[in-house]
């Protein structure tokens, strides 16, 4: 099938590469974002592969339908960038990777944790400079403490799982509860219980209507004192202007994004040599307190296999009518969502 594969990088390549000497599709290979400028690239393909940042609205998809369009294929599990609604109603197919590297994700959300915590990133950067004093440098013993983890799918109930390894007590909030958590001795509770008693909290939620801005004044100022954030999820589940706020008045006393809500513009970029024109982001750099990582969670060996494994996969069985249905994004998935 003739595919046109967009916002791709030099390991993207690599990885699908090396995936589709099993399934024989034609692809086509664009290191630019997908949006309305740029969708005249898939002019005559009968289907897209997209990542995160990528624009498949209303206006997008219209076109390229108009021009051949059959299939959307994702490179990830979140599908809040694809008009769905538009896209059923043009007949085009939504396909993802709903699970790829949870254990990775889970991982890099603790790393950040404990690298928040010891302050490492500080203590590195001192060393180098020859610097070896220990002030500003002090942490706390994560034993014993309580995390608040919010959203226990699979990479939620896996940060759970390594926490409690370090005798941390578990709150969980999600709409259903995962048994397989409670089995481990993790509490469900509601989020104004969880804020209260939460020495960190780390978000593991899709970005729907219902969890945008689930973290903003209110919920910040449930929070207990010095409490510590995680959000290695998506970006719009935290009203940023919300923890800037939080962070200053020392509400917050660690914050670890590995997403932003305005991050379709830096994250997966080199910018090294241009002045970034977002003023709210570079706010959140000026804090010593502060660590950010770009959307870096997912990015493993293992990730990308499954992630290109799964999308020429995916790809194959559009062609035999066969894609299994978690990987299908159709207007029922998008309402319970919301």
């Amino acid at each position: 099938m003739k595919i046109a594969v967009f916002n791709t990088k030099s390991y993207d390549k690599q990885f699908i590469t090396e995936a589709n000497e099993k399934y024989h599709h034609e692809l086509a290979f664009f290191e630019v974002h997908l949006n309305y400028e740029t969708c005249q690239l898939a002019f005559g393909f009968e289907g897209i592969c997209c990542f995160v940042n990528d624009e498949l609205n209303k206006e997008v998809l219209t076109l390229l339908s108009q021009k051949g369009l059959r299939l959307v294929v994702l490179r990830c599990a979140g599908f809040n960038n694809v008009d769905i609604q538009t896209a059923a109603a043009l007949g085009i197919t939504v396909a993802r990777v709903p699970a790829y590297s949870p254990h990775g994700v889970a991982e890099h959300a603790v790393t950040m944790m404990l690298a928040l915590n010891r302050k490492i990133y500080r203590s590195y950067n001192r060393i180098r400079e020859g610097n070896f004093s220990l002030d500003g440098l002090l942490g706390f013993e994560m034993y014993g403490k309580t995390a608040g983890i919010i959203g226990t799918g699979k990479i939620g109930a896996l940060t759970a799982k390594i926490l409690s390894g370090f005798g941390i007590k578990i709150l969980a909030y999600d709409v259903t509860a995962n048994p397989e958590l409670e089995s481990t001795g993790a509490t469900y509770a509601g989020l104004n219980e969880l804020y209260a008693q939460s020495d960190i909290i780390s978000l593991h939620l899709p970005l729907t209507h219902d969890t945008h801005h689930i973290i903003n004044d209110k919920s910040v100022s449930q929070m207990k004192n010095g409490v510590m954030l995680i959000n290695t999820s998506r970006g719009g589940l935290i009203n940023t202007q919300s923890v800037i706020d939080g962070l200053k008045s020392g509400k917050i006393a660690y914050l670890g994004l590995d997403v932003y809500e305005e991050e379709g513009d830096l994250f997966f970029e080199d910018l090294s040599g241009h002045v970034i024109q977002d003023d709210v982001f570079s706010r959140l750099l000026t804090f010593p307190n502060v660590m950010i990582t770009g959307h870096q969670a997912f990015f493993t060996n293992t990730a990308l296999k499954n992630i290109s494994e799964t999308t020429l996969k995916n790809i194959s069985d559009f062609e035999n009518n066969t894609i299994e249905p978690a990987n299908l994004v159709k207007i029922e998935l998008v309402k319970n969502d919301k």
